[in-house]
């Protein structure tokens, strides 16, 4: 699963009814989670390692702010006891079970024959609660970090403080009252669809204040001074975050410098992505929020993927003649521009739609011969500014597409289908393979300690096998335990250009999720032209081997955003339920897997071709 990864481990040892038991910390960084450390128990002694206690997750001094937590081990035989009460375990040993927590320290003790092992897990409060006495909350003060905005946008303010108080701000010549905020709706993490617990939730808040203005002439207005009254006494506290009201007549200009700039919703990495902005895209800067810059288009983008150009002005292009010409295994669509505008993509059913803005249409010619992919192209200009490009396509499926800038013309290229030989059933075909995490990087862990990293790599071997004796050329991003970045992988999906691309993984939850009955087969999938593999792979096997289904999930992950190729993350069961983890481990049942999946690509190439 895509949520986890080690970075370090450390070790210390406890004497036990005369026993020297080992036990071994992991610690690690889990995208869903947050920081985590896993505690494995073992004997020294190798009569007695046969029947130690296994304790994978969590360690003591776990801080969560769950309602609810598992504890995921293992022990061979007898009973095991949480707080005087025994769990049920798989057949083999392993359990999994929840356990509510309160808010505060939560002591979890483990018995089994004559160990004892105790775990303390402390939830943590996500109320802020206000101070006491005549002061603001630490770091409580909003804006923290300096915001630039157009004249006329609202501005907002806000602060935590004492109950009852007299909230405000000035802020240049203007006073600005913060009034208290008697509710919030607070919102679930993304996760929490993974778990369906993503309810919104409205709660009753206390010293929670909230104001707005705004300022309508260019300005540097400064750090904003809260002010905050109690029993006629006053206290008066500085800002972090300058405010600053933009000139639009002397707005910066912005040019993309990554190989695709990360345009996004809003000023923070917590915002949604947008189409990434090809590398020379230049837009005029409307506002900033910290080191983040919002384009003219309607984006946000990091400063640090980007350079300000000097002495230019806002970049504007008209666009005319367009022409599409066919290369090796795709057609190439020339858009002529003035400027590299900011663009977007959609893709439909039987549909890719290219938007450019900033931009003016004086189009009366368009070159387009019969194509493999295109039936017709439309375009039409759907707003000041906005000139946007329907392609039509012959087939459901898309199998891939890459944007660039070469100089000021915008080329998109859309690949051809796949061909294939008629010796076996995949010849001719590219298939890449990643297997999940590797070296540093743990994933998930079983309840024997057994690291995800390692299942991801034998299935992946085993799937290749068979999808070559099948006649594909399979890839693999990395063929032995080592550590490959996100990037990396995401970089050889672009470089090869397959015809689609699986990333192996298994999965896991958070500490809110239910171990012991949480299990099954998931697919990821984020740019449309996958949605078809991961539905169809899901579907196969779940049916084909009769497993559980957990789900076909559209995911922001980094191996399923890659549009050189439809590229979709297969999660293949619950490294965390103790009894899905003895089918996960089973030879013969990693046998049988990796022949489903080879014959579920294979069947899905001949649907799609």
């Amino acid at each position: 699963m895509p949520q986890y990864s080690l970075l370090a481990f450390v070790g210390k040892s406890n004497r036990i009814n005369g026993n020297i038991i080992n036990i071994y910390y992991y610690f690690g960084v889990r995208k869903l989670l947050g920081s985590a450390l896993f505690g494995i128990v073992s004997m020294t002694s190798p009569a007695l390692a046969q029947q130690a206690l296994t304790v994978v997750y969590p360690p003591s001094e776990h801080q969560t702010t769950a309602n609810q937590i598992f504890l995921i081990g293992t022990a061979p035989k007898g009973e095991v006891l949480v707080n005087g009460k025994p769990i049920n375990r798989s057949p083999a040993g392993h359990f999994a079970p929840s356990f509510p927590l309160k808010v505060g320290d939560n002591l979890f003790t483990l018995r089994y024959q004559n160990q004892q092992l105790e775990i303390k897990v402390k939830r943590l409060s996500t109320i802020q609660s206000p101070p006491k006495g005549l002061a603001f909350a630490l770091d409580s003060l909003t804006p923290s970090v300096d915001i630039a905005r157009l004249p006329g946008e609202i501005i907002c303010f806000g602060a935590i403080a004492p109950v009852n108080a007299k909230v405000s701000i000035n802020l240049a010549s203007q006073t600005i009252a913060l009034l208290p905020q008697s509710q919030n709706v607070q919102l679930p993490p993304n996760w929490a669809a993974l778990t369906e617990q993503n309810r919104p939730i409205t709660a009753s808040v206390a010293g929670k204040y909230k104001g707005c203005t705004t300022a309508l002439q260019p300005a540097s207005l400064g750090l904003p001074e809260f002010q905050l009254t109690i029993d006629g006494k006053t206290t008066k506290q500085l800002g972090k975050g300058k405010i600053t009201i933009l000139s639009p007549l002397q707005l910066e200009v912005a040019e993309v410098t990554a190989v695709s700039g990360v345009a996004r919703t809003g000023a923070s990495t917590d915002n949604s992505r947008l189409t990434p902005l090809p590398k020379g895209t230049q837009a005029t800067i409307t506002a900033k929020e910290g080191e983040w810059l919002r384009l003219d288009y309607g984006g946000w983008i990091n400063s640090k993927e980007t350079r300000i150009l000097k002495g230019v002005t806002p970049p504007t292009s008209i666009i005319r003649s367009v022409r599409a010409r066919q290369v090796a295994g795709a057609t190439e669509i020339v858009f002529p521009l003035q400027v590299p505008v900011p663009v977007s993509v959609q893709q439909g059913e039987k549909s890719f739609t290219l938007t450019l803005y900033n931009t003016t249409a004086e189009t009366d010619i368009i070159r387009l011969d019969d194509d493999p992919l295109i039936s017709r192209l439309d375009w039409q200009q759907v707003a000041t500014k906005q000139v946007q490009y329907t392609f039509n396509l012959k087939n459901d499926q898309q199998w891939g597409y890459k944007l660039r800038y070469d100089g000021t013309s915008l080329v998109l290229t859309m690949r051809h289908p796949p061909k294939k030989g008629q010796e076996t059933p995949l010849k001719g075909i590219k298939i890449l393979l990643d297997p999940g995490h590797g070296g540093k990087e743990l994933g998930s862990r079983g309840p024997t300690g057994y690291p995800e990293k390692d299942i991801n790599l034998l299935m992946s071997k085993l799937v290749r096998s068979h999808l070559i004796a099948k006649g594909a050329t399979v890839y693999m991003t990395r063929e032995a335990d080592i550590d490959v970045g996100l990037g990396d992988r995401v970089a050889m999906i672009d470089k090869l250009e397959p015809a689609i691309a699986l990333s192996i993984h298994y999965n896991a939850l958070p500490d809110s999720g239910d171990a012991i009955n949480t299990k099954g087969i998931a697919t990821f999938w984020y740019n449309a032209q996958a949605h078809s593999l991961a539905l169809f792979m899901h579907n196969y096997l779940v049916k084909k081997l009769a497993r559980p289904s957990y789900g076909v999930y559209w995911n922001n992950l980094a191996l399923t955003r890659p549009t050189a190729a439809p590229s979709v993350l297969l999660e293949l069961g619950f490294m965390i339920n103790p009894n899905e983890f003895e089918w996960i481990t089973n030879a013969q049942e990693q046998q049988l897997l990796a022949t489903t999946i080879s014959d579920g690509v294979t069947e899905w190439f001949d649907v799609n071709q």
